[in-house]
């Protein structure tokens, strides 16, 4: 047994009450604001982050809280925390905003630097993606690996290079692998390679800490290695938003996607507000 069983068991339950109020605004939201040039948050997230965090403070009122839409809480004790739950209460509004049907709640807990649980609830198919830090990926209960195909060429991959010049960099890579995919949910994506259904994933930048806390760690409990665009760690606790670059595959699929990249000169990127 997990000796993060506990803590796994009640971010599940905790993502899919989230889920509940997502599946419930589905078509029917009554304000979206937006945040920036390309994203917008809804009533919905706001509901649904609520919720998270009332649930966290009352079940764990010691740890620390790191949401999207409403930034850091201190826990109760006026000490350095050592616990941290990274929240992405609505992962892909843009998507949700607009009826599309990918999206995701996104739970993590970070324990002495490290994410060591992680929850991914696609709420519109059911499919609830975790993991431990000491235990395997499993989709709804059932153990999942990272893709076993053998040839890149074979690869359907998430991939957003983002930037100047970011299009030509794709379609450059695009020649080496069957096809890429931009489906405007990173965290449900990068879920994805932990079954196989991506069998990789990159992103240049843009990312925050609450996109990957929980599904980082799911992919790589599945066998995938999860690194950043230069293949180093993939988790630094504190790095700023939009910041974070990720790169996932299995191996040696991950260091041939790296050497791709190298290749193109890609660098990380930021997201322009």
């Amino acid at each position: 047994m997990s000796a993060w069983e506990l803590e796994l068991a009640f971010a599940t339950d905790l993502a899919k009450k989230a889920g509940e109020i997502i599946q419930a605004g589905y078509g029917r939201i009554e304000q979206i604001d937006r945040k920036s040039r390309r994203d917008v948050v809804t009533d919905v997230d706001v509901r649904s982050e609520l919720l998270v965090i009332s649930e966290i403070r009352r079940r764990f009122p010691d740890d620390a809280i790191l949401a999207e839409e409403s930034g850091s809480h201190a826990g109760r004790k006026a000490v350095e925390q050592v616990r941290t739950w990274v929240i992405d209460p609505l992962d892909g509004t843009v998507n949700y905003a607009n009826g599309i049907p990918f999206y995701c709640v996104s739970i993590g807990l970070v324990a002495d630097g490290a994410p060591v649980v992680g929850v991914v609830l696609d709420p519109a198919r059911g499919d609830c993606f975790q993991a431990t830090a000491d235990g395997p990926a499993r989709l709804n209960g059932e153990t999942v690996e990272a893709s076993t195909k053998d040839a890149l060429g074979d690869y359907v991959v998430s991939m957003a290079i983002i930037g100047r010049g970011g299009i030509w960099r794709e379609r450059r890579i695009a020649r080496s692998i069957r096809i890429t995919r931009r489906m405007g949910s990173s965290a449900l994506a990068l879920a994805y390679v932990a079954s196989g259904r991506f069998d990789a994933l990159v992103q240049n930048g843009g990312l925050s800490l609450w996109d990957v806390a929980a599904a980082g760690l799911i992919a790589e409990r599945s066998g995938a290695v999860v690194s950043d665009l230069g293949g180093g760690p993939w988790w630094t606790m504190g790095q700023r938003s939009a910041t974070v670059s990720i790169v996932a595959a299995p191996q040696p699929q991950h260091g041939q996607l790296l050497e791709l990249i190298r290749q193109v000169g890609t660098s990380v990127q930021t997201r322009r507000p």
